[in-house]
C-alpha cells in the first residue's frame, strides 16, 4: 500500500523496507520493528463554553521503546489519525536513533481544531487527555513535547497536570516547556538551527557556499520561519516563502526580520510589502538552490515532484515527502537530506531538556547550542558516511543507521516471555 493510497504508516513502512534489506535483517527482528508496541485511543468528554458537551477522540502511540523512553509531540488538528500518529510514532523512533539519543518513539494527537477553542477550552481538553493517558506517560515511560498547533502553555499544562495525579512537582515529564517551569534554553528554536546545519553541511559535501544560495520556504511556523532567520544570517538569500494563507517572492532576497515582523503582527506572510504574491504551489517550481519544505506531511508528490528545480531538499517537516516522489528526486540526482535527521534537532534539544530537568541544573544557551552543533554534525556524517559506503540516498542511509542501532539493542536485550 502505498503513500498515495493515503496511508502515511504504509510510507514509513516502504522507507524501512528498502533499508532493512541492505542490512539483511532477519525475518523477527523485522516483524517486531514493523508493529507498534502500544496503541492508546482515549475518549476525552469537555464541557464547551456554550455548557454544551463534546467528546473528543485522542490518541498516543509508543511505537519502540527499546533505547529508553517514548519520546514524541502532541498534536491538536482536525485531520488526527491513528494512522497518522502511528507513523509519526514510527518516524520518532528512526529520529532519536539517528540523533543517537536515549529515547525510542511515541506520538500523540487530538481530533479538534484549536483555532475555533477559547483558551480554557483547549487546557479542559488538555487536562483531559493528559489525565486518560496518564498511567502510559511519565519521566521513565514516554515523555511527550509541542508539535501542530500545541505550544508552551499547553506543555505547562500537560506537566502540571501529570504532577497533580502522581502528587509531586516532576518537570521532566514533558519538554518544550516554558523556561520558568524547567525548559532549556535554545529548545524553541532548535529545529530551525538544526535544519541550518544540516544544510550547510549539505552544500559544503556539494561543493557549493550557503553565501549567495537562494532558498525557498513551505510553511512560515516555529521550524520556517527559524531556518529562514538563521540561513539568512549565514548569507543564504530566502527568496520565496509560503504558508497557510498564501506566499510571497522576491528574487533579491526577502527581509526575513521584517518578515517575521510582518507575520508577528498579521499571522500570514500573504501581503509583506516589497514582495510579489506566490501561489503556494509555485512553491515547488522555483528555480532555487535549497527548497526546505516546514509544513505537513505528503507535500511533495509524484505529481509536483518533477517541477522541483533545487539541487537540495532539507526535510523540516515530518515526511513531507511521498516514497515514489522522493524516488523520483533521487533519480534526477537531487540530494535530500530526510527529516529524521533534517528535524532531529527538536529532539535532540527535548533530550537536552530532560536531563537537565533529571539533574536539576541548567546550561546556558550558548553550551546547548554549541551541544546541538556536535549532535547534529555527528549525526550528519554517520548518515553521509552510510550513503556513501553502501552507495544509497541519504533517507535510506539515515534508516539503515537508525534500524542498526535498534535491531542491535534489540539482539543485545533478547527475548522477553
Amino acid at each position: 500500500m502505498a503513500a498515495t493510497n493515503g496511508s502515511i504508516f504504509a510510507a514509513m513502512l516502504q522507507e524501512f523496507d528498502g533499508a532493512a534489506r541492505i542490512l539483511n535483517l532477519e525475518p523477527g527482528i523485522w516483524k517486531i520493528l514493523t508493529h507498534p508496541k502500544r496503541q492508546i485511543t482515549v475518549s476525552c468528554p469537555v464541557q464547551m463554553d456554550n455548557g454544551e458537551i463534546e467528546v473528543f477522540t485522542g490518541y498516543r502511540v509508543q511505537y519502540n521503546i527499546t533505547l529508553g523512553p517514548a519520546k514524541g509531540g502532541i498534536r491538536y488538528h482536525p485531520g488526527v489519525t491513528l494512522d497518522e500518529v502511528t507513523a509519526l510514532a514510527a518516524w520518532m523512533t528512526w529520529k532519536c536513533a539517528v540523533a543517537h539519543i536515549p529515547f525510542g518513539g511515541g506520538k500523540g494527537g487530538v481530533i479538534c481544531d484549536p483555532t475555533k477553542m477559547s483558551k480554557r477550552e483547549i487546557e479542559a481538553l488538555t487536562r483531559r487527555y493528559i489525565a486518560e493517558i496518564v498511567d502510559a506517560i511519565g519521566p521513565e515511560k514516554d515523555v511527550p513535547a509541542p508539535d501542530v498547533n500545541t505550544n508552551e502553555q499547553i506543555m505547562a499544562w500537560v506537566m502540571d497536570t501529570y504532577s497533580m495525579h502522581v502528587g509531586h512537582t516532576t518537570t521532566s515529564v514533558v519538554t518544550g516547556k516554558p523556561i520558568e517551569l524547567g525548559g532549556s534554553l535554545g529548545r524553541r528554536e532548535a529545529t530551525g538551527r538544526g535544519v541550518m546545519i544540516v544544510t550547510r553541511e549539505a552544500v559544503k559535501h556539494l561543493g557549493f557556499s550557503l553565501k549567495g544560495a537562494t532558498v525557498a520556504v513551505q510553511g512560515f511556523g516555529n521550524v520556517g520561519s527559524v531556518s529562514a532567520q538563521l540561513l539568512a544570517e549565514q548569507g543564504a538569500k530566502i527568496v520565496a516563502v509560503t504558508d497557510w494563507k498564501g506566499g510571497v517572492f522576491n528574487q533579491n532576497g526577502l527581509d526575513i526580520t521584517k518578515l517575521l515582523a510582518h507575520v508577528q503582527h498579521t499571522r500570514t506572510v500573504d501581503g509583506f510589502p516589497g514582495s510579489e504574491p506566490l501561489p503556494a504551489a509555485s512553491l515547488f517550481s522555483l528555480d532555487v538552490d535549497i527548497l526546505i519544505p516546514a509544513a505537513l506531511e505528503n507535500q511533495i508528490t509524484i505529481e509536483n515532484a518533477p517541477a522541483i528545480k533545487a539541487k537540495v531538499v532539507i526535510e523540516g517537516a515530518n515526511g513531507p515527502t511521498t516514497p515514489d516522489a522522493h524516488r523520483q528526486l533521487h533519480e534526477r540526482g537531487v540530494f535530500v537530506v530526510p527529516d529524521i535527521l533534517a528535524n532531529s534537532s527538536g529532539v535532540t534539544t527535548s533530550y537536552f531538556e530532560w536531563v537537565q530537568d533529571r539533574y536539576g541544573y541548567f546550561w546556558a544557551e550558548k553550551e546547548v547550542n554549541e551541544r546541538l552543533e556536535a549532535k547534529m554534525c555527528e549525526a550528519f556524517n554517520a548518515v553521509l558516511q552510510t550513503s556513501l559506503k553502501y552507495k544509497v540516498d541519504m533517507r535510506t542511509a539515515a534508516y539503515i543507521v537508525a534500524i542498526s542501532r535498534v535491531a542491535t539493542v534489540t539482539r543485545m536485550r533478547g527475548m522477553y516471555a
